[in-house]
């Protein structure tokens, strides 16, 4: 995969990424041209990637949601999916140094904005308390963990767990909304020179003029307003912390769920 990076603008706070606008329901997002620019803040450089390989007609089904009491006051939720035209545990074709899981292909299964688990079978089961309600967002993922953005490869449900171990669908919020995906955990040697900034737009598109996704890396600002993978370079060793929110075209904050999150990860040399 081939980074794109063009002039870095010194001394600023914050630096504004070309536009680029989210896929439609059947192809990715369209990759970075000769315009993109390189984003940085004193020593962190944020930088917009092209899509690596494409997956036509990739396509993420949730066939059922079930769950069953578990003890007193919780249940555990069992999720499948029908996956198709994609294949997990499958190694991707790449050219870059990110790091790469070698289980292959996977699914991210994101529940209420925690960070993910990576599924390589179409299947998981979560403990959950009882009488609750929750967000579960699922996409196909690379083994380099990049999400394939498109609708059809992924699916956000909203859904109850009730006082006696039933799920009841909710309606889908339409407003927009942000899942947060990479980076992720403890990264070591080689794969702390460049991360993988990955997040999922939902009911809503990123633009110049349009919503964009503020990343506070450190307490330094990033504006992005491509949806695409980004790699993050020069980040020290040690606690790193990240924030992504969901800004509209003035800058100001968006309301309402799944909107705002925070993450630490961890580098060390060895």
């Amino acid at each position: 995969m081939t980074t794109l990076r063009a002039s870095i603008a010194l001394l600023t706070l914050s630096a504004t990424i070309v536009s680029c606008n989210p896929t439609s329901n059947n192809s990715e997002a369209e990759t970075q041209d000769s315009t993109a620019q390189t984003e940085t803040t004193g020593a962190i450089a944020v930088n917009p990637l092209s899509h690596a390989k494409e997956f036509p007609g990739a396509t993420l089904k949730i066939s059922s949601i079930t769950a069953e009491k578990v003890g007193t006051d919780s249940a555990k939720v069992t999720v499948k999916y029908d996956v198709t035209n994609f294949e997990l545990t499958a190694q991707t074709e790449h050219e870059h140094t990110m790091a790469n899981s070698h289980d292959g292909q996977h699914i991210h299964f994101i529940l209420d904005n925690t960070p993910y688990a990576a599924l390589y079978k179409p299947e998981h089961s979560v403990t959950v308390p009882l009488n609750s309600e929750h967000y579960l967002m699922s996409f196909l993922s690379r083994s380099f963990h990049e999400s394939i953005k498109t609708t059809d490869a992924s699916k956000l449900v909203k859904f109850k767990v009730t006082a006696d171990a039933k799920i009841e669908d909710i309606p889908t919020p339409d407003q927009p909304a942000l899942f947060y995906s990479r980076p992720k955990g403890d990264y070591v040697g080689d794969d702390t020179k460049a991360l993988l900034l990955d997040f999922f737009v939902v009911n809503g598109s990123l633009g110049a003029d349009s919503y964009n996704v503020k990343a506070e890396i450190n307490g330094q600002e990033f504006t992005l307003d491509q949806w695409v993978p980004y790699e993050v370079l020069n980040l020290p060793m040690g606690e790193n912390n990240f924030k992504l929110t969901l800004v509209d075209a003035d800058g100001n904050a968006v309301t309402g769920d799944n909107v705002s999150i925070e993450r630490k990860i961890n580098l060390s040399a060895e």
